[in-house]
């Protein structure tokens, strides 16, 4: 974990590593998020979709407990 400081702008230094890791160049357009009282940089990614699979658990699967529960609704 790295620690930064603001500047008098707001603005905030990401330390080269990161920069490189992420490959974070001038620029670079880079999303925030803000949720539960955390603040996320996101790093821009080639193809979001292709980023995104596999992030989500195979199990429990949310439709198969719909599923099951409407089932049982109409009984």
């Amino acid at each position: 974990m790295a620690i930064v400081k603001t500047l008098s702008k707001g603005q905030i230094v990401i330390p080269a590593e990161i920069r490189k890791r992420y490959n974070i160049e001038p620029g670079t357009d880079i999303q925030l998020m803000e949720y539960g009282g955390i603040i996320y940089l996101i790093p821009p990614v080639e193809d979001p979709v292709k980023a995104a699979c596999g992030l989500l658990p195979p199990k429990p699967s949310l439709s198969e407990k719909l599923l099951k529960e409407r089932r049982r609704e109409f009984r």
